[in-house]
């Protein structure tokens, strides 16, 4: 029916177009100027001036200031209302969950950390999620009903065609069949589900080493080793969501692994994961390894490895290089990415030594060259995936003036 709000190039609609570039605008330069803003539209002065008054009654922007240190009267900034909508964050782990929340700017007004150890949970995960978002949503002075949408990590997947988590047994509580209707029925707001490590690369895209990149591999390797792949600008996520889990991936190096569901491993993770430097660290000779959390004592070994130019640790670095390598080979082989991330504390540790070592080794077992980067996102990386998914569907959302 022409004239109504959804047809293209109906007034409402080139508005709408234009408010939205206006707003994107704001949120990539910060507080502008009417006459900077129609500049960069390529509005004219009125046009402008109507798109801010129609943007400022919505409260989607507000005047924040002026300009100074220029001839003539100041004129007023405009900013992004950050109040005007509120996106939240969960990332999940087997031993925690870390909540936040952010405003329409992408600034955390909130964080909070639930701890979730053990095999058998105290609580059920529908109450763990709910407390975890509680808290973030608390420290920022906000009500559940103020948050317009939620994404929450895990390891692992939801299949699509059964709602059920795969890739994942070591998360407690999280396998029941109807885990994703209770927690739809128990949360106020639209929630999406991701897998961790894609959502590292999905903040890897917008915020970090990626920025402009639309074909690129993200190797992750913290509490379990695995892989994003952006093929296209998009993430493939593949037939069940699986796709990237290459910890299961046979390698040459180690025995062959049967059963990896139920072990919750597979050849490249027992090859190159976290769990296995600290064996390889001994069987090097070097006695001082450190106790812990094996996540913390990987990340510790690597990190002094990367700072000895010689000797055993230097030999742990060369080795670990070659072991990631192998997997890597595989992953380029067949994808010939343009780049390569390199994440996780077991990966960020070794700095420029450790990727350039594996550039090398890679460059030796693969017959494409992608270029290796050390991931930039490295303060809860998954956590900042989390908000920016939640936040792009929430700008969709508010953003659109058509409605």
């Amino acid at each position: 029916m022409a004239g109504t709000a959804g047809t293209p190039g109906t007034p409402r609609v080139l508005r709408a177009m234009n408010d939205r570039a206006a707003l994107d605008l704001l949120l990539e330069h910060g507080p502008l100027s009417r006459t900077r803003i129609g500049k960069l539209t390529g509005l004219s002065k009125p046009t402008a001036s109507q798109l801010l008054a129609r943007l400022e009654a919505a409260g989607l922007v507000r005047v924040t200031g002026t300009s100074e240190g220029r001839p003539g009267p100041n004129a007023q900034l405009y900013a992004v209302n950050p109040t005007a909508a509120y996106a939240a964050g969960l990332d999940v782990t087997p031993d925690r969950i870390r909540a936040a929340v952010a405003d329409i700017t992408g600034r955390t007004v909130g964080e909070s950390e639930l701890p979730t150890p053990g095999r058998h949970p105290a609580q059920p995960v529908v109450q763990q999620v709910g407390d975890a978002l509680d808290g973030a949503v608390k420290a920022a002075g906000l009500a559940r009903s103020d948050v317009h949408r939620l994404v929450i990590g895990t390891p692992g997947a939801f299949d699509p065609h059964t709602g059920r988590l795969r890739y994942a047994s070591h998360l407690p509580g999280w396998h029941s069949p109807t885990l994703l209707g209770d927690l739809a029925a128990a949360l106020p707001m639209p929630v999406e589900y991701e897998n961790d490590v894609n959502l590292v690369a999905l903040a890897e895209q917008r915020l970090g080493a990626a920025r402009g990149h639309r074909d690129f591999v993200l190797l992750w390797n913290q509490e379990g080793l695995g892989a994003a792949l952006v093929l296209g600008g998009r993430l493939h996520r593949g037939w069940t969501g699986g796709a990237g889990e290459v910890g299961f991936l046979p390698v040459p190096g180690t025995p062959l692994v049967r059963q990896v569901a139920k072990a919750n491993t597979g050849g490249y993770q027992e090859l190159a994961g976290s769990r296995a430097i600290p064996g390889l660290a001994r069987e090097l000779g070097i006695e001082d390894v450190p106790s812990g959390p094996c996540t913390e004592v990987a990340a510790e070994l690597v990190a002094r490895a990367a700072d000895h130019a010689s000797g055993p640790y230097r030999t742990l670095l060369r080795s670990y290089a070659t072991r990631l390598a192998i997997g890597l080979a595989s992953l380029v082989s067949v994808l010939d990415p343009e780049l390569v991330v390199l994440s996780g504390s077991a990966l960020t540790a070794g700095g420029e030594v450790l990727r350039a070592l594996v550039q090398a080794e890679l460059e030796e077992l693969a017959a494409t060259r992608p270029r290796l980067v050390v991931g930039h996102v490295q303060e809860h990386p998954v956590l900042r995936g989390a908000l920016e998914s939640a936040l792009v569907a929430t700008r969709d959302e508010v953003f659109d003036t058509s409605r």
